[in-house]
């Protein structure tokens, strides 16, 4: 081998070894975590922006450089180990590969808030040095296995002097703090031996799952637990003593389950309690007056369960209370809160229970209350001036609270600035609605006075509620005409007039309400979490949204002495859900411009005086699903086609006129382009038509067969003789 050939030997040996040294640089991590994030990767069905495996000489391909993964040690230094994963919201699809188990140092993993489903490896579960787990908001299903959060510990057998490894054991210890499932699919029971395994557990978030059986004991042995987080599964049976132990705990939530039984008194124990959830469920008896000794308990919600008797007085002068929802239980005696200590309280809603007396003029020493809600109780009296100085009130419900002099009450309300909400519905039996000494509400969104009885007209002062996107003054008797400063009114998109004794014609304002022409992107997400309630009948079912912006825009004034028109400018109305108008006067013929309305879903028509035809064009209406012109003077075809298909015959009865589906054949001769007829019913009425000249032109050759033949024999007689 000559000098040029051992130089380049000698060059290509040196690259070779740089080459190796740059490889060696740039693949710091750790070759086993490198194949478990490679195999994790290639088990999805998505990609992940930032990883790139399998480039030898790429600097992705060191694993501790790619988005969400962390490692320990300096950046540089190669086998570095991966120690967390943080992919959270990263739009990962598909199932996990138990291949993502192999990175046995890992100490913190987030995969929350992707699309992963199927099975979670059961090797995840036993990772020995894993502190944080969160699996929540994917699609993950089945069970957990049941020997979860158990290492695979090293035990010395003192038989034989030798190490096996068992799995699992109910002896040993994880790292592991926090444990967080949620909102998957998870079913099956809950095993609360991660308790047992893992002394420093603080967290644990089984929410919104499908685990079901009875509530387990065990919790008790969590002895460092914080959050305790069950709520919206299928849990049984009562809450065991142990859980009673764990003084530790902050937050603990049991809401939307089946649990049952008393509430026992041992719940005092739980001194550190901050948020407290036992909603939805069915326990029963009293609540017991231990408060005095939860003295950081914030918020306490026990809505929709059995509980009865009276407010204990250690809840009604517990300073730190900010939240109370007892809505929907059997409480009774007077609601005597003692606002001078609880300069807290944010909230309270006491709703749909037994209590009684006077709304207390105490309320107002609550500064910062925003939210009242004492419905359906057996309250009584009048408003009490006091309210008005509550500034930070949004939200405040009486409804069915036997309340007096509406006309008081408004004057007092309208000085809370900021209240946004006010619902007093079957109130002020038969008084006058108020029309001096109200100004408007200059914060006033939702204003919601029905079933009340109320005499008078619709009052001018609304005009001055700028912000007003609800409406609702049903089942009154308000008389007079419709105003037409509605149109005004910018924000609303939700007007309830119906039941009342309202004449003239429908002004042409309300074609022109910004709220439902357009959809009102600047409407604003209630604060509050109470529910709303509408009841389109008085047979109807009532309907429960939970926001008030979730209400279908809608513009009702059923049942009222209307006359005149239909607007044709509805149509213009594109963002309008419902339009209801039945049984009024009106006049006139159906127009057809109501075809514009692109996001109806109800249109009621019905008992008016309507005549004409069913304009054909109200079949482009797409999202119609419920449709009447019943007991009307309609005439002429019922549309074919469209939604039209799908509506009952009594969307259509009492109209003697109409013809074609449902009713007698339409009379003839029809116009040879009638819109609305099918192929096959086009084709049967053009030969309808043309059978009585088909008919003549027979009987009119016969005839002249039997005159030619006569004649015939004639001629041949002559001819003989």
């Amino acid at each position: 081998m000559g000098f040029g050939d051992s130089c380049l030997f000698f060059i290509f040996m040196w690259f070779c070894f740089q080459a190796q040294v740059l490889k060696s640089q740039n693949v710091s991590c750790n070759s086993k975590d490198l194949a478990a994030l490679e195999g994790f990767l290639n088990g999805l069905d998505s990609r992940i922006d930032g990883w790139a495996p399998n480039s030898s000489f790429s600097s992705s391909s060191d694993c501790c450089n790619w988005v969400g993964v962390n490692c320990s040690g300096s950046s540089g230094v190669p086998g570095r180990r991966v120690v967390g994963l943080n992919l959270a919201g990263k739009g990962l699809k598909g199932n996990v590969s138990k291949l993502l188990s192999g990175l046995d140092q890992l100490k913190f993993l987030n995969l929350s808030s992707n699309s992963l489903r199927g099975d979670a490896p059961s090797d995840l579960f036993h990772l020995q040095q894993l502190q944080i787990l969160d699996l929540s908001y994917n699609e993950f299903s089945g069970l957990i296995p049941q020997d979860a959060h158990l290492p695979a510990i090293r035990v010395f057998n003192v038989s034989d002097n030798s190490f096996t490894s068992q799995h699992p054991l109910l002896v040993g210890s994880l790292n592991l703090t926090h444990f967080i499932i949620s909102n998957n699919r998870f079913s099956g029971n809950i095993n609360p031996g991660i308790c047992n395994s893992s002394a420093q557990i603080r967290v644990l978030q089984f929410s919104m799952n499908s685990f079901s059986g009875v509530f387990p004991a065990g919790f008790g042995n969590c002895s460092s637990l914080h959050e305790l987080l069950l709520d919206s599964n299928n849990l049984t049976g009562n809450l065991p003593d142990d859980l009673f132990g764990v003084s530790t705990l902050r937050w603990f939530f049991l809401q939307d389950n089946g649990l049952s039984g008393g509430l026992s008194k041992r719940i005092g124990n739980l001194s550190n309690l901050v948020n407290l959830d036992l909603s939805y469920n069915q326990f029963t008896g009293i609540i017991p007056d231990v408060f005095s000794e939860l003295k950081n308990l914030e918020y306490l919600s026990a809505e929709s369960n059995n509980f009865s008797s009276n407010l204990p007085t250690s809840l009604l002068n517990l300073p730190t209370l900010r939240v109370l929802n007892l809505r929907n239980n059997s409480m009774e005696g007077e609601v005597n809160l003692n606002c001078t200590v609880m300069a807290h309280l944010s909230s309270i809603n006491l709703g749909s229970n037994r209590f009684h007396g006077r709304i207390l003029d105490n309320l107002s020493s609550c500064k910062e209350l925003k939210t009242i809600n004492l419905a359906r109780n057996k309250l009584n009296g009048e408003i009490p001036n006091s309210l008005k100085n509550l500034q930070a009130l949004s939200y405040l419900s009486l409804t069915s609270s036997n309340l007096s002099n509406i006309s008081s009450a408004l004057g007092i309300l309208q000085q809370c600035r900021n209240l946004t909400t006010l619902v007093l519905t079957t109130n002020f039996h038969g008084e006058e609605m108020p029309v001096d000494g109200i100004t408007g509400f200059a914060s006033l969104k939702v204003l919601v006075i029905p079933n009340c009885g109320l005499l008078g007209s619709v009052p001018s002062w609304l005009r001055n509620c700028s912000k007003l996107q609800l409406l609702d003054l049903s089942w009154n008797r308000l008389g007079g005409s419709i105003p037409s400063w509605f149109g005004i009114l910018d924000s609303l998109f939700y007007l309830d007039l119906s039941n009342n004794s309202l004449t003239g014609q429908i002004p042409e304002s309300l074609t022109q309400l910004k709220g439902l022409i357009y959809s009102n992107a600047s409407q604003e997400v209630s604060s509050s979490n109470l529910p709303f309630f509408i009841r389109r009948s008085q047979s109807a079912s009532v309907l429960q949204y939970n926001q008030f912006t979730s209400f279908p825009p809608t513009l009702d004034l059923n049942s009222n002495n209307l006359t005149g028109p239909i607007p044709p400018d509805f149509g213009k109305l594109k963002n309008l859900h419902v339009l209801n108008l039945m049984k009024n006067n009106l006049l006139g013929s159906i127009p057809d411009e109501l075809s514009g309305m692109s996001s109806l879903e109800i249109l009621d028509l019905s008992f008016n005086d309507l005549s004409g035809t069913i304009p054909a064009t109200l079949t482009n209406l797409s999202f119609l699903s419920s449709f009447s012109v019943a007991h009307n003077r309609l005439s002429g075809s019922v549309p074919l086609g469209g939604q039209f298909s799908t509506f009952p015959p009594s969307s259509f009865e009492g109209n003697l006129g109409l013809c074609g589906e449902f009713f007698s054949p339409c009379s003839l001769p029809q116009s040879p382009t009638q819109p609305g007829l099918s192929d096959e019913q086009e084709e049967s009425r053009i030969i309808d038509a043309g059978l009585p000249f088909q008919i003549g032109a027979v009987v009119g050759f016969l005839v002249a067969v039997a005159a030619s033949a006569k004649w015939t024999g004639a001629f041949q007689k002559k001819r003989k003789r």
